[in-house]
C-alpha cells in the first residue's frame, strides 16, 4: 500500500513540476500576435480565391499588417473590404474601382478544324491539332474550364462561348488564370464600350473562321474624335483613359463587334437556371 501511495506522490510531484515548467515556458516563449491581424482577416470575405496574389485571406491580411501589401487588393471584398482594412490600419481609405472579367470573344459555335473527343477541359483541348480544335486561333474553346475555376457562379458557357455575369463577378480573375488562350481580361464594371475579340489575324483570315471577329478595318479608329481606339496588330484596342463612351465606334463597326452597352448585358442569353 505504501508503495502505491509513494508512486502516486512521485507522479503528482513530477506533474506539478512539469506543469510549472510548461507554464513558465509558455510565457517566456510566447509569440505576441498583433491584435489588428484578426480584425484585418475579419474585414475580408474569406473566399480564399487568390485574386490578391496571396495564398488566401489570412496570408493577405498578414502581408498588409507587415507592410508588404497595400489595402485594396481584395477583388472579392471590393471597396467595403478596403474601407474596413484602412480603418484597422488607421490610414485614409483607398478608392477601389470594381473590376470584372470580360471574355474577349463573341463567336458562337466556332468553325472547327478538327474533332475533339477528349475530356471537357480547355487546357487539354488546346493541345489538339495545334492550339485547339477551333478554327479561330484566339477564340474561346468553350469547354468550361473557367466555369469550374469560378467560386462565385459568375461565368457560364453559352452557345460554345464563355459569358460573364458582371453582377456576380468579383474580379478575382481565377477564370483568366486557367484559360489557355488568355481571352479573359479584367475591365471596369462600368465599362460601356468593349471590343470582344482576341484575334490578331488579318481581316481576310478572320472572315474565314469567324462571322463577327475584328477585321482591322480602321473605321472605328477614324470615327473616334478622342484618339481612344486604335488598331493594334489587326485588332481594335480601346484606351479607357481617353474613351468617353460616345458609342460612335460601335455604330460604324461593320462586324457589330464593338458593344456600346454595359457589361451586364453579357449574360442576357444565359437561362435563369444557369445564373
Amino acid at each position: 500500500m505504501k508503495e502505491i501511495l509513494y508512486a502516486i506522490l512521485v507522479l503528482g510531484a513530477l506533474g506539478a513540476v512539469f506543469g510549472a515548467v510548461l507554464a513558465i515556458a509558455s510565457r517566456v516563449f510566447a509569440v505576441k500576435v498583433d491584435e489588428r491581424l484578426p480584425k484585418l482577416t475579419a474585414a475580408l470575405p474569406g473566399a480564399n480565391c487568390g485574386g490578391c496574389g496571396f495564398a488566401g485571406c489570412g496570408a493577405y491580411a498578414q502581408a498588409v499588417l507587415e507592410g508588404k501589401a497595400p489595402v485594396g487588393l481584395c477583388a472579392a471584398g471590393g471597396a467595403e473590404a478596403a474601407k474596413k482594412m484602412s480603418e484597422v490600419m488607421g490610414i485614409t481609405p483607398v478608392e477601389v474601382e470594381k473590376m470584372v472579367a470580360m471574355v474577349k470573344c463573341r463567336g458562337k459555335n466556332h468553325l472547327r478544324k478538327g474533332q475533339y473527343d477528349g475530356i471537357a477541359d480547355c487546357r487539354a483541348a488546346s493541345f489538339v491539332t495545334g492550339n485547339g480544335p477551333t478554327a479561330c486561333p484566339s477564340g474561346c474553346l468553350g469547354f468550361g474550364t473557367c466555369v469550374t475555376a469560378c467560386k462565385f457562379d459568375a461565368i457560364h458557357v453559352v452557345d460554345g462561348v464563355a459569358r460573364v455575369d458582371a453582377d456576380k463577378c468579383t474580379g478575382c480573375m481565377q477564370c483568366a488564370q486557367v484559360c489557355p488562350r488568355k481571352v479573359i481580361v479584367p475591365v471596369s464594371y462600368n465599362a460601356d464600350i468593349i471590343v470582344a475579340c482576341s484575334n490578331h489575324e488579318r481581316g481576310a483570315n478572320t472572315r474565314k473562321v469567324c462571322d463577327i471577329g475584328c477585321i482591322g478595318c480602321h473605321l472605328c479608329e477614324r470615327q473616334c474624335d478622342y484618339d481612344a481606339i486604335h488598331i493594334v496588330h489587326n485588332l481594335a484596342v480601346i484606351d479607357y483613359d481617353k474613351c468617353v463612351s460616345c458609342g460612335r465606334c460601335a455604330a460604324v463597326c461593320p462586324r457589330h463587334l464593338i458593344s456600346d452597352s454595359n457589361l451586364r448585358t453579357d449574360m442576357d442569353a444565359v437561362p435563369a437556371m444557369q445564373r
